[in-house]
């Protein structure tokens, strides 16, 4: 893991006592050799191992290695199918001792037609399980090819960090998928919601230039997202 000075010095200067020399380690301008060497080993842990409750870090509280409990490292919402195409995410927000753990999960079930639609993952890569069923699934590369294919219980296929991608339910049961992430908070952004039901509005005369349709069809496509 690769942190930048000023965040290591915070870290040292907020650390367990166990940690406190790597406060003195860090307080040139220059992190000795010594130090560089046992940053990697020191950060294979959480940051709930090392920090105090007073620290954040990407926005999230850090808590003493005392006062830590199974709890924080714990969820069971993928143990159960979740509403039908409405992911469950198993997230740094969800289970705190991801935060700076760099990874986190996700469970979608889909109804027979049922569809995750366009989307992308702005701070990750995605690896898709089929738990069930039969799920036609692809991804949309910068040079706007389609890459798709049928998954099969049990296959798994990757979604590359920030490209768009679907899966959909062409069949007639259900499907269940999970998905991994090399991150803890990967972000979703759907791309029909993000363009027609943001606040404010996307100007109509961008819709329109976009999509070279009328303001009628903008208008009838943001009324289903109400």
């Amino acid at each position: 893991m690769n942190l930048p000075l000023p965040l290591l010095k915070l870290i040292a200067a907020n650390c367990h006592s166990k940690w406190k020399p790597f406060s003195r380690m860090l307080s040139s301008s220059l992190p000795s050799p010594a130090l560089l060497l046992q940053i990697p080993t020191l950060f294979k842990t959480s940051v709930l191992q090392i920090l105090p409750l007073r620290t954040k870090l990407n926005g999230y509280a850090c808590k003493d290695a005392a006062n830590i409990t199974a709890a924080d490292f714990f969820f069971q919402g993928l143990a159960k199918p979740g509403a039908p195409s409405i992911p469950t995410a198993a997230s740094v927000q969800k289970i705190p001792g991801l935060n700076t753990l760099g990874v986190s999960m996700t469970r979608v079930d889909f109804a027979p037609g049922g569809l995750n639609p366009p989307h992308t993952h702005p701070r990750a890569t995605e690896i898709s399980f089929l738990l069930e069923g039969e799920l036609d699934v692809g991804f949309i590369t910068t040079s706007n090819v389609l890459i798709s294919k049928t998954m099969k219980k049990g296959e798994v296929f990757v979604f590359p960090r920030g490209l768009v991608h679907f899966q959909k339910n062409n069949g007639d049961k259900p499907a269940a998928a999970l998905g991994a992430f090399n991150s803890q908070l990967p972000g979703t952004q759907s791309i029909a919601a993000t363009l027609f039901a943001a606040t404010p509005e996307v100007p109509d005369n961008v819709l329109t230039k976009a999509f070279q349709i009328g303001t009628k069809e903008v208008d009838k496509i943001k009324s289903r997202f109400v």
